[in-house]
């Protein structure tokens, strides 16, 4: 189940991802959707905190100033000017997808 889950939160991450957190987190509630049709018995409440924690974790990552911060404290500026920045805020959703997929299937 954690990677069907994983799966569907990183579809509607690929979606939706720059567009506003509250539409990502719409797209989030229609993948899930269509996980529970195909068979994943996802509880309503626990849906709703990964949900939640996509929502506020995705509205952080896109402000910049943790991915700049992580980028300094790595000494990665260089890789910063060119381009490394949008890497690492890809990497930093894709845990955030991870764990609200851990979360779901426990």
């Amino acid at each position: 189940m954690l990677g069907s889950l994983f799966a569907l939160l990183y579809v509607a991450h690929l979606v939706s991802d720059y567009a506003h957190a509250s539409v990502h987190v719409l797209v989030g509630v229609l993948a899930l959707a269509v996980g529970a049709l195909t068979g994943l018995d996802v509880p309503p409440w626990r849906a709703a905190v990964a949900l939640a924690w996509i929502g506020v974790t995705h509205a952080v990552i896109d402000r910049r100033w943790l991915v700049q911060h992580w980028m300094r404290a790595a000494r990665q500026p260089r890789f910063a000017d060119h381009g490394g920045a949008a890497h690492v805020d890809q990497t930093a959703h894709l845990v955030v997808l991870l764990v609200a997929a851990l979360g779901l299937s426990a």
